[in-house]
């Protein structure tokens, strides 16, 4: 039987409720399942928990060379729990025989959701309008903004994209997509119309971030394009940190040149406590939890455990498989 060691999660009545479900599912596929919490993560703990593994499911820790030689003799596969994979080398992981993998869509869903929430947050000010009643004065009142016939503009246009243009159908909005890999006529079949990223920032009511953090990426969402936001107009970003320019966030916030801004993700995580962003009012944080649903978390650990079956018996894990040049 095939040993797959599972890095992710802390002890939790949750967690442990979903690893005793995954040892289950894994024994219906011939895969000894072992959870091994990092808390807190270290590369030696890492590198003596996956001893005699086959396969890995990791968490969002740096993963590179300096792990990768130490475990190569017996690990052929990590998967990352969830889609971002910044923080694992992956030239090195293919350099040492490793495969990377991700559960690619799991979470899809989840995400799509929290953008929502966030958007009509925002739009409503509902942060802003909890402190009025926080304060026992109700004065003249904050007057928020509606989704309904206005622009959706979304930055990348993947799974998460489409789900939550599918979720605004019910608005009838205008959905505007910048996605310089897909054509206009991809992006229409979707039901959206393809623009740069100006027209993106100069015309939508709310914009929501769904990108993987690159170097190509870092701050694209700057101070020049924050300033050509409509004031009305809300930011979105439940992708990576970075991908914001928070300081330019902050300021365009304070200076109120536009409506709200949501954030799931940060350039630091945990968001330091004395960030200028928690004194805002017109803004939504939350600590990087938009994948956290129960479903969303078991549709992660289940196609986890199917990719880790699927590789360990030689079969092909398609778009899953992030360095596909690694030396078997």
């Amino acid at each position: 039987m095939k040993k797959l060691v599972s890095l992710y999660g802390a002890h939790s009545p949750l967690y442990d409720k979903m690893n005793d479900r995954a040892k289950a599912y894994a024994a219906e596929l011939d895969l000894d399942y072992v959870w091994v919490p990092q808390t807190p993560f270290s590369p030696d703990s890492a590198v003596a928990a996956l001893e005699g593994a086959d396969a890995g499911i990791i968490d969002v820790d740096r993963y590179d060379g300096a792990i990768f030689s130490r475990i190569k003799d017996s690990v052929k596969l990590l998967v990352r729990y969830g889609v971002g994979f910044d923080s694992v080398n992956l030239p090195e992981a293919s350099e040492n025989g490793i495969a990377i993998a991700r559960t690619t869509g799991a979470n899809a869903e989840a995400v799509a959701e929290m953008a929502m929430a966030m958007i009509l947050s925002c739009k409503r000010q509902l942060t802003r309008n909890r402190l009025v009643v926080n304060s026992g004065q109700w004065g003249p009142k904050d007057v928020g903004g509606e989704m309904k016939g206005k622009k959706l503009g979304l930055l990348g246009f993947g799974m998460i994209s489409r789900l939550l243009a599918g979720l605004f159908t019910g608005f009838q909005v205008e959905v505007l997509a910048y996605d310089p890999f897909l054509t206009a006529e991809q992006i229409a079949a979707a039901g959206a119309r393809k623009v740069d990223l100006d027209e993106l920032f100069r015309e939508a009511d709310a914009i929501s971030i769904h990108i993987p953090y690159t170097e190509e990426s870092r701050n694209l969402v700057n101070a020049e394009r924050l300033a050509m936001m409509k004031e009305n107009a809300v930011l979105i970003c439940t992708a990576r940190g970075n991908i914001v320019d928070e300081d330019a966030l902050y300021e365009a916030l304070k200076a109120h040149k536009i409506l709200g801004a949501g954030l799931d993700v940060y350039a630091q995580e945990p968001l330091p406590a004395d960030s200028p962003l928690i004194t805002l009012d017109n803004v939504v944080l939350t600590p990087h939890v938009a994948a956290q649903t129960e479903d969303a978390l078991w549709a992660m650990y289940k196609k986890a455990i199917d990719i880790a079956a699927d590789f360990l018996s030689g079969k092909d894990i398609g778009r899953d498989l992030l360095n596909p040049d690694y030396q078997k």
